[in-house]
């Protein structure tokens, strides 16, 4: 038997009365986590919910997430999170496509209508059979179940959680990540990152993605930290809450350390939160080398970066404690996993060459649910192939090139975005840029660069191409600039290029 719920099981029967849970004033124990947990399993079983369905999750980072989550493993159910900026058409193909019988969905707020989306997919969807509203009554919805529930014997190869992905080209597809996959996916990050006798996590990441949901849900609940929740990030909050709660764990996506970075701290006491936080994560996103330089400089913290895909549970590679940190790398192998780059033959490139990373391991997804074709297109022997390009070095650490899809082709030259912006990202007026391809009608692709510039800083669109074209080789610089105020982000914080093609 195997079940993810160990997790949180383990810390409530040995930290019953630690906090597990922070959200604004309120505050949950370990013992009330998995009291509750227990009332979602005996909802479901009550509707005839267990082994082997699906059951589906939309909601931001409040404590009705972690609840439903380890309850839905403990009825032997899989987990489906879903974004929580899908609209309902979104919704209903989630749910049909997954297979889900029963569905908890956050009520919503301001700017986030996903009750009423939520319900209008749900209605839409004849096959799921429970709808769930997780508002202010939520709790007094679990006050009639028992709070004690024996969780059901899964085993390590069972569905523990579908997440969606665009992948590189078609509809979303759900990755069906085991049981095993997500355990020692969580157990991996503990044996990286180190575990204190008390860490305290900043989850500003979505706990719908696989990032916050393996290094930090997942792998603090084992290790009873307590996870102090925020629903959306904002940079003067973050540090309001780094500095009250102490916290000593923070993981993000390199906006967020642009956020932090460029944000004023206000009457945060940087000093105070540099004395506290013990370790910074980064991943979801290639890191420019400036942010990482500038978060160091700032508040005395060296971010780790790592890599992975939701395919991979999510960590596959990181920048390992004890170790040199490599600027501008996504690291070495975790324990338990392999990578090799591969052209598109499948055979491994000669040291030194660009190839596409292919990773073997615990961490890789059982398959496309109700995909065997995409199955086997991604998975080859074993290997998944991620659609990334990276170089590796002689000491064996990789560096992400660029995604195969967002590499330009410019007159027959390969331009990866990525290194553009490494660049440009040194300009001193620049705080961040994208890099995209737009067509051409002779060259088929032109290099294009949208800016943000720093805050009274003075920079027109003619100056950059100029100072690019002295940085860069003829081929790659960027003949075309526009400034933005702010890019298009998705909620886990990705700069969303699709939108400024």
């Amino acid at each position: 038997m195997l079940n993810l719920a160990m997790m949180l099981e383990e810390s409530a029967a040995t930290r019953p009365g630690r906090d597990a849970l922070v959200a604004g004033e309120s505050r949950l124990t370990y013992q009330e986590v998995n009291s509750a947990a227990n009332q979602v399993a005996n909802l479901l079983r009550a509707n005839g919910i267990g082994r082997g369905d699906k059951v589906a999750l939309a909601s931001v980072n409040i404590p009705a997430f972690p609840i439903a989550y380890y309850g839905i493993l403990k009825a032997g159910a899989a987990v489906v999170p879903f974004n929580v900026l899908l609209k309902s058409r979104e919704i209903a193909y989630h749910l049909r496509d997954s297979g889900a019988k029963a569905f908890f969905c956050f009520a919503g707020g301001p700017g986030l209508p996903l009750g009423e989306e939520g319900r209008a997919g749900f209605e839409a969807t004849p096959s799921c059979e429970q709808f769930f509203l997780i508002d202010e009554s939520f709790m007094d919805t679990l006050t009639g179940q028992p709070s004690e529930f024996e969780t059901v014997a899964t085993e390590p190869g069972d569905t523990a959680v579908v997440l969606y992905t665009s992948g590189t080209t078609g509809t979303p597809k759900g990755a069906e990540l085991t049981h095993a996959n997500m355990v020692l996916n969580a157990l991996t990050c503990q044996r990286v990152f180190g575990t204190a006798e008390h860490d305290v996590h900043l989850v500003t990441l979505p706990l719908f993605h696989s990032f916050g949901q393996s290094v930090q849900l997942n792998a603090g609940f084992g290790a009873a930290a307590t996870m102090v929740l925020l629903p959306r990030f904002e940079p003067k909050a973050a540090l309001e809450l780094m500095e009250r709660e102490q916290v000593t764990f923070f993981a993000g996506v390199p906006t967020m350390y642009w956020g932090l970075v460029a944000a004023d701290p206000g009457e945060a006491d940087l000093e105070a939160i540099a004395g506290s936080l013990r370790i910074a994560v980064s991943g979801g996103a290639a890191l420019p080398v400036e942010i990482l330089e500038q978060v160091h400089k700032i508040y005395g913290v060296q971010i780790r970066e790592g890599y992975g895909l939701s395919e991979t549970s999510p960590v596959a590679t990181f920048n390992h404690p004890g170790r040199v940190a490599k600027p501008g790398s996504i690291g070495q192998p975790v324990w338990g996993v392999e990578l090799r780059l591969v052209g598109k033959d499948g055979e491994q490139v000669p040291d030194g060459e660009a190839g596409e990373i292919a990773i073997r391991g615990h961490n890789v997804m059982k398959g496309y649910l109700g995909r065997p074709e995409a199955t086997a297109e991604a998975i080859h022997d074993g290997w998944f192939r991620t659609g990334d390009i990276a170089t590796r070095d002689a000491d064996g650490y990789y560096f992400i090139v660029d995604r195969a899809k967002d590499m330009i082709v410019r007159g027959g030259f390969n331009v990866y975005p990525r290194e553009l912006e490494e660049v440009i990202m040194t300009h001193p007026a620049v705080s961040l840029v994208a890099v995209v391809g737009v067509a051409h009608p002779s060259h088929g692709e032109e290099v294009k660069a949208f800016v943000i510039r720093r805050p009274g800083a003075e920079l027109t669109e003619a100056e950059l191409v100029a100072w690019c074209k002295e940085n860069m080789a003829g081929y790659k610089y960027p003949r075309l600039v526009e400034f933005r105020e702010e890019f298009p982000m998705t909620s886990t914080g990705k700069v969303l290029k699709r939108n400024l093609r």
